[in-house]
């Protein structure tokens, strides 16, 4: 080992006294620029991708606007389609209503042709109680208070209003984003959404741009499209109007008419505060008008109607009357082990097509979707546990006829209008006796017929005596017949739920998982 190190080290030292060679030329070559580097090397770094070291020219102000102004004119609007032209002129003649005691026509407000053309094409020829009695005053820019389920028609009145004073009312030149004329806030997603819809249909022949904003839908897209498109209606929830009002994404300094729909529920429901601080941020009661509509008039929700509206005109459209003139209501008296066979045999055995079942608990509505599933019935559920884009599927996919039986509990009671839903059945009778009346106004929509089914068994019966006294009347009740309990055929042992739970559970134990 000494050895090796003594002979390193002469080595060394000998390289020291031997003759030291020329000087090797070195061409020093200028730095390649960044864009010819890029190109020698695409590899090191993409074509595009900024870096804080890069001498690149900044785009200016102007060029960063007309760059934006020519995306937003190569993407479709999302909030303001162009109003349909008919291929021929309409003539208001052809839509002809007879004049009847008792009833409203729509022609007698003097409507536009643009509205009228809409009401005919929706086959709408006789006003409700709340249109007839709100349109006499909100046309003519009143303040309504209005008492009314849903169900009768209060959407079409505050819309109707709306459009009636655009037309009369135009603005012209431009206008800054996200300042609506009208805003309408409402509790919950699905009403949103089916306010979204109604406009639409209402506003078919009127150049009008209408955003719905909502939680559980796209927040990025809702705010893109505030920050690049005008918005002359804006519907939403309160919850997600503050957070883009706190963005200042919003501006409600140039709302017109205010609409606040389900009121009692917004105030039920905690929004309250958020709906305050909303209706404080649009322009003093004297310079909007104001439309309010609750299904009950608490002393709360009647404060609140006070401080926000000017010497309104009230309307009141009692929540009984409704419920006994468009919906004919069975109660069958039953026994919880005997629903299930109940309900498969009343879909069963009398072909019903498109059935909404209202059942109080998550658990149980699950149970009873996947049972009747398990005998061949298309169903859907529609609970507060699916997402958003999955309820708005399912509402889709039942509206067109592909779901037989949509499975809800109370998140669907209210704002949920589908044309055709011929039956309504309660699974479960509802502990709110108002929630009774929302459930089968999902029926016999809008002077409709309609039949509710309700199931009150041992556990249920006794909410009847208070349902009894909310609607001032007796419920008539019935023993079903014979054929509608009789015992649900059985299915081979591979169909049955039970057999695919116990599977379901074994699986899970062969693969280490659900073990304790």
């Amino acid at each position: 080992m000494f050895r090796k190190i003594v002979t390193r080290i002469k080595n060394v030292f000998g390289a020291a006294s031997k003759p030291i060679s020329p000087p090797i030329a070195v061409t020093i070559k200028e730095p390649k620029s960044s864009s010819a580097r890029r190109k020698e090397f695409p590899h090191e770094k993409p074509e595009g991708t900024h870096h804080p070291r890069d001498i690149r020219k900044r785009e200016t102000r102007a060029e960063y606007a007309a760059r934006r102004a020519k995306l937003v004119q190569q993407t479709p609007s999302q909030t303001q389609p162009p109003a349909v032209v008919p291929a021929e002129p309409w003539v208001s003649a052809v839509f002809k209503v007879p004049v009847v005691d008792g009833k409203t026509r729509f022609h007698d407000f003097e409507l536009s042709d643009e509205i009228m053309h809409a009401v005919y094409d929706l086959k709408f020829h006789y006003c409700t109680p709340v249109q007839a009695e709100t349109l006499i005053k909100s046309l003519i820019g009143e303040d309504v208070t209005a008492q009314a389920q849903t169900g009768t028609g209060k959407t079409a009145a505050y819309l109707i209003t709306i459009f009636a004073h655009f037309l009369k009312h135009p603005i012209e030149g431009k206008r800054h984003h996200g300042t609506p004329r009208a805003l309408i806030l409402a509790p919950t997603r699905e009403l949103v959404m089916q306010i979204e819809r109604d406009a639409r249909g209402l506003g078919k022949y009127i150049t009008c741009s209408i955003l719905s904003i909502l939680g559980g839908m796209n927040y990025t897209k809702q705010e893109e499209v505030l920050k690049s498109e005008p918005c002359d209606i804006l519907i939403c929830t309160p919850g997600r109007l503050i957070d883009f009002m706190k963005k200042k994404l919003v501006d409600l300094s140039k709302v017109e008419i205010l609409v606040l729909d389900e009121a009692d529920r917004m105030l039920n429901m905690g929004f309250i505060d958020a709906v305050r601080s909303i209706v404080l941020n649009t322009p003093p009661k004297a310079k909007r008008q104001t439309m309010f509509f609750s299904a009950t008039m608490t002393s709360d929700v009647k404060r609140l109607a006070e401080t926000w509206t000017r010497q309104a005109f009230e309307v009141n459209i009692m929540p009984d009357k409704v419920a006994v003139d468009s919906v004919e209501q069975i109660t069958y008296i039953t026994t919880y082990n005997q629903k299930a066979a109940l309900v498969y045999n009343l879909i069963m055995q009398k072909h019903l097509d498109r059935v909404l079942m209202f059942v109080n608990r998550k658990d149980e509505a699950r149970r009873v979707k996947e049972l009747l599933e398990t005998y061949g019935v298309s169903c859907a559920l529609l609970s507060g546990d699916v997402e958003q884009h999955q309820r708005i599927r399912r509402l889709e996919r039942f509206r067109e006829g592909k779901i037989r039986v949509l499975v809800a509990t109370d998140v669907a009671s209210r704002g949920l209008h589908i044309e055709g839903i011929s039956h309504v059945i309660n699974y479960n009778m509802p502990q709110d006796v108002e929630e009774y009346v929302h459930r089968i106004g999902r029926t016999g929509r809008a002077g409709a017929n309609g039949i509710s089914i309700n199931f009150a068994d041992e556990d249920d019966a006794y909410e009847l005596v208070k349902l009894e006294e909310y609607l001032g009347k007796k419920i008539k009740c019935t023993y079903p017949d014979e054929h509608l309990t009789a015992p649900i055929p059985e299915l081979p042992p591979r169909h049955s739920p039970e057999k695919h739970e116990r599977t379901g559970y074994q699986r899970r134990n062969r693969t280490g998982q659900g073990r304790k």
